[in-house]
């Protein structure tokens, strides 16, 4: 995934594949989704990018998802 920033237009995009771009869906008057002939989402303009996004606080995170052995001994933990 890539987020790119103009400053020159305030316009955020955010690519999330490589797939070529069948059809564009306007959301708002701001955010457009940029989708490929399956349907699946390829990327995500977003005009006015300071205010509709709070760019200044851009984060990632990735979060794994626990294995349920870890869940049940964590769990049988707090129990005793």
């Amino acid at each position: 995934m890539k987020v790119k920033y103009f400053s020159d237009t305030d316009t955020a995009l955010v690519e999330f594949s490589n797939r070529k771009v069948s059809e564009t869906k306007e959301i708002n008057e701001n955010i457009y989704i940029d989708l490929d002939s399956a349907g699946n989402l390829v990327a995500m303009t977003i005009e006015h990018a300071k205010k509709q996004a709070s760019l200044p606080s851009l984060s990632y995170e990735e979060i794994e998802k626990e294995l349920p052995i870890k869940a049940l001994q964590r769990t049988a933990k707090s129990r005793r």
